[in-house]
């Protein structure tokens, strides 16, 4: 698993809570997850010749994660977050960043010809210079290689047609339950939310959808079956990176070889654990990482 690179391409920043701030930016979080279990994790994006940019270099490399990030004449990315009582976060990200201004390096498209799965959104495609760059990545990745469309709608930085170019893409699609509503309203479907999700499917010929339902559990729809699991009942410290984290440990258990419904039922355990803690990328517990090196 060490040889098998997979990458989190997009958006890399601080952030910035009223009491603090911690690493974040969903591809960087994907990739510092799949990392944690024994794969050849890589954040690829892209930081300012600033204070902020040193911090997040200096942060990666205490959480031995790889990465390729290029420095710009932009400042580092950083998203001002709150917490409702749930402890549901409200952004305010900031624009003109480092992030939108990712460069399609020689260094990237040989990291690119070598990378066995990405996962990428559509926050980071808000931006031309960083959306051609993640176009790029994926089309010189080899033919056989997973491709993760994590939709990630934030405010209104997406349009249908950056939704539908990605969805070309990929092979493999992660949407919560309020983005499905979304996605229904763009591309005018008169749909309940599974409905969405396998015409989804179907008409982007994908391999593996995964839906996130916060309190009401997940689903992982297939052409062939569809896996349900409940989320566990836990005391949430916030929830920010929880969606990263379980695209990752299903990613994991997905590419280990285990059934769809055992990875599923690994991402449910995992995600509900890092709600458990504050901050997007907490070291996940040695039972987890255990129970995956046990198995398969």
């Amino acid at each position: 698993m060490k040889n098998n690179v997979i990458v989190g391409l997009g958006e890399i920043l601080w952030d910035v809570f009223p009491d603090r701030k911690v690493l974040g930016g969903a591809p960087a979080n994907f990739a510092y997850h799949i990392s944690q279990f024994g794969f050849n994790g890589y954040a690829v994006s892209a930081i300012g010749e600033d204070l902020l940019g040193k911090e997040i270099l200096s942060s990666l490399e205490n959480k031995k994660l790889n990465y390729l990030i290029e420095t710009t004449d932009y400042p580092t990315g950083t998203v001002e977050v709150t917490l409702n009582k749930s402890g549901v976060p409200q952004y305010e990200i900031c624009e003109n960043v480092a992030w939108d201004n990712i460069p399609f390096t020689a260094r990237t498209e040989n990291l690119a010809k070598s990378t066995q799965t990405v996962c990428f959104g559509s926050l980071a495609q808000r931006s031309d210079v960083s959306r051609e760059t993640i176009r790029k990545f994926l089309a010189v990745m080899p033919k056989d290689s997973l491709k993760i469309f994590d939709i990630n709608l934030r405010l209104n930085y997406y349009t249908k047609e950056i939704i539908d170019e990605s969805l070309q893409m990929a092979n493999m699609m992660k949407i919560n339950d309020e983005e499905v509503l979304k996605i229904a309203d763009l591309f005018g479907w008169d749909d309940n939310e599974q409905r969405v999700c396998k015409r989804l499917l179907e008409e982007y010929n994908l391999d593996i959808l995964i839906l996130t339902k916060g309190t009401d559990g997940s689903f992982v729809f297939t052409p062939s079956l569809t896996s349900y699991q409940p989320t566990p009942k836990v005391h949430v410290a916030d929830t920010v990176g929880a969606g990263d984290s379980f695209t990752a440990a299903f990613v994991a258990a997905y590419l280990h070889g285990e059934r769809i419904e055992d990875a599923h039922q690994l991402a449910v355990e995992v995600s509900a654990y890092v709600c458990l803690q504050h901050g997007a990328m907490p070291k996940l517990a040695d039972a987890y990482l255990d129970l995956f090196h046990n198995r398969g």
